[in-house]
């Protein structure tokens, strides 16, 4: 077998999942795209592990195993935060989401209010 053609389709979709990622702004086309990586990633593996006689056999198959359940637990966490982050902004826009909390004034004053990029203070 030549594995050009499952290395092409593997540069493919994890090119595909990479321009997902960087383009996208709906955090679960984020999490779809990341995905299409780790299944092009899978994709490599096996395709070395049935085309290289590797001292441990099946070890690509192993560790594609691996990748799919690190796959499972990445995509029941992420969208765990998605649908929080649903419930308290009602909507998943990446661009939206504050990476850090604003830094709370003295004692007994409220925390300063910032407005967004339209200028709506929230």
């Amino acid at each position: 077998m030549r594995p050009v053609i499952p290395y092409v389709t593997a540069a493919l979709l994890f090119g595909l999942g990479v321009y997902g990622v960087l383009r996208r702004r709906n955090a679960v086309l984020v999490l779809m795209a990341v995905e299409l990586m780790l299944n092009a990633v899978n994709l490599v593996l096996v395709t070395a592990d049935t085309t290289v006689k590797a001292v441990l056999p099946h070890s690509g198959q192993v560790f594609a195993l691996f990748v799919i359940v690190l796959a499972a637990a990445e995509i029941g966490v992420g969208l765990a935060i998605v649908l929080q982050l649903y419930r308290l902004r009602a909507g998943v826009t990446v661009d939206d989401v504050p990476l850090a909390e604003p830094a709370p004034g003295p004692v007994g004053e409220p925390a300063p209010v910032r407005p967004d990029a339209e200028g709506a203070v929230r």
